[in-house]
């Protein structure tokens, strides 16, 4: 599934290119996770001024409105002068005078959806719970992040994974800062110290940023605008890496589930 960082690199590839760009038709193809709540042809004519996330969510701000865009569990967005035609798991396209912009997702777990605004109820559903941006420096602050990891008990992966205390961090980007923080991913987020959670709160930030500017990850179909793979996985110090030496101890990782997700782990390393 995309997380954050290759929501932030899909972002980063088309925003500047589609700004100021005038609507010129839509095409919906099959249903994707929720209904577009607007007819297609009432946003030809609409201009396109910006693009920005909230966690997992593109929005694009309009003119009149705004679409929130999500790619689901394996969808991708194309952004070109000539898009061509359609193909069989392309189910959305937004043609504008300066290109097309096309929702690729085999498993339409994906979605577009209007809305009037951040305030409209359909908004305030899909982005109302959703927790701190962790790549906002003003936002995500250490001391609120350990005051909001006191008042659970779950283990810290969990936690980290829930999205209401910090949004984004998906499941590679856990074990990933989880390592970096020296914190095994059992331990319950109550207990997380202060000095750790401060540290965890530098390798969440870092490890999301250094994905941002690999391109993100790429397990099974991601690829950015321009259909290039993400290079963040090649640098994984404990995911995926089961059996093998731990880079820094030469402990061999361990993987164990946690909510039905895999979590990987240096027992010598993370306390």
């Amino acid at each position: 599934m995309p997380e954050l960082p290759e929501v932030e690199v899909t972002r980063l590839g088309f925003a500047e290119r589609i700004a100021g760009a005038r609507i010129l038709a839509v095409r919906a193809g099959k249903p994707l996770r929720w209904p577009l709540g607007i007819e297609p042809g009432a946003l030809v004519g609409r201009q396109v001024l910006d693009v920005r996330r909230r966690g997992k969510y593109l929005l694009v701000d309009l003119d009149a409105g705004l679409l929130l865009m999500h790619l689901g569990m394996s969808g991708s967005l194309r952004f070109a002068r000539d898009a061509g035609t359609a193909g069989a798991h392309d189910h959305f396209d937004l043609v504008t005078d300066l290109g097309t912009l096309r929702l690729n997702d085999p498993r339409r777990f994906g979605a577009v959806v209007f809305v009037e605004g951040e305030s409209d109820s359909r908004a305030i559903k899909l982005l109302g719970g959703l927790g701190v941006e962790p790549l906002d420096a003003l936002a995500f602050r250490a001391d609120d992040f350990h005051a909001a990891l006191r008042r659970r008990k779950a283990p810290i992966k969990q936690v980290l994974l829930g999205g209401d205390v910090v949004v984004g961090v998906g499941n590679i980007y856990a074990s990933e800062a989880l390592f970096a923080a020296g914190i095994r991913p059992t331990l319950p987020a109550a207990r997380v110290s202060l000095p750790r959670a401060t540290k965890l709160h530098a390798a969440v930030r870092a490890t999301l940023a250094r994905a941002v500017e690999r391109g993100g990850s790429t397990l099974r179909d991601f690829s950015n605008i321009d259909g290039q793979n993400g290079h963040f996985q090649l640098e994984a110090k404990v995911y995926a890496r089961a059996g093998q030496a731990c880079l820094v101890c030469a402990t061999p990782i361990r993987k164990i589930l946690q909510g039905q997700r895999s979590t990987f782990y240096c027992p010598t390393c993370q306390k």
